[in-house]
């Protein structure tokens, strides 16, 4: 609710409606997801079953029923995919998928995708170890590779929301895959990961320069310290709000400004 407060300021202090999105379960956003329903709001559902290694739906065969009791504009659905991984996990999440692609294409909403590629302990030991250097020098072309095995199999969103990556090219790479054979629609947009915000920043600066590449989806980077000091009863929850606005307000001009050159 703290959260939502401060999406709801950082509309009113200037952030436009049409550019701006609430993403929220049902377990913990029933209330919110009604009222940014009334409020005219881009509602993104999620439908994945939290804390899982292998993407299931949180209500399993009804899935389709919870999704229209909410009526959203995206269906979200958040997996771990890694083209080196596990095959046959690999081939179960993407038949999952396709059944929800299919589902949201027939029904009237837009899909967003967000599959996480963790490295395998192979894929770490080629880089000592080093989680920097797998991100920068091995997960954008594995991103490629998991769009690719995602769509042939019949995975089709109109989103994908990645993890951010360091170079222009990785971004480009990502966009021409996710907009192979006529997908000229579908969009990017890049997630925090809890990432420092030097880092979210460096992400968004060099992402808003290709096309394509459509927004951002921070969460924890914005919200997960004020919350902390909000539990710790260091501010209340006006205050905790205002921090949330004017981080969300922050990243959108730091992506805005950046893609004034396009």
């Amino acid at each position: 609710t703290i959260i939502y407060r401060g999406f709801k300021k950082a509309l009113s202090q200037g952030l436009p409606r049409e550019s701006c999105a609430i993403l929220v379960d049902e377990q913990f956003g029933d209330d919110l997801l009604k009222d940014a329903h009334e409020n005219g709001f881009t509602i993104i559902l999620t439908v994945e079953r939290s804390g899982q290694e292998e993407f299931d739906f949180e209500y399993g065969d009804e899935f389709g029923k919870h999704i229209k009791k909410y009526d959203p504009t995206f269906i979200k659905a958040l997996m771990k995919y890694n083209p080196e991984g596990e095959k046959e996990l690999n081939a179960r999440q993407r038949e999952k998928l396709a059944l929800l692609t299919k589902f949201t294409h027939e029904n009237g909403y837009k899909l967003l995708i967000e599959p996480l590629i963790p490295a395998t302990v192979e894929q770490l030991a080629k880089f000592a170890g080093d989680p920097d250097k797998y991100d920068s020098e091995l997960r954008p072309f594995l991103t490629s590779r998991m769009i690719k095995e995602m769509q042939d199999g019949g995975v089709d969103p109109d989103v994908w929301k990645l993890e951010g990556m360091a170079k222009r090219e990785d971004y480009q790479m990502a966009v021409k895959q996710a907009r192979a054979d006529g997908r000229d629609n579908v969009g990017i947009v890049i997630l925090g990961r809890a990432a420092e915000s030097d880092v979210v920043e460096n992400w968004l600066k060099v992402g808003a320069k290709v096309k394509g590449v459509m927004g951002f989806a921070i969460g924890r980077t914005i919200f997960w310290d004020p919350i902390l000091d909000f539990e710790q009863g260091k501010i209340d929850e006006d205050e905790a709000s205002e921090v949330i606005s004017k981080r969300f307000l922050r990243y959108y001009h730091i992506f805005i400004e950046a893609r004034s050159g396009l």
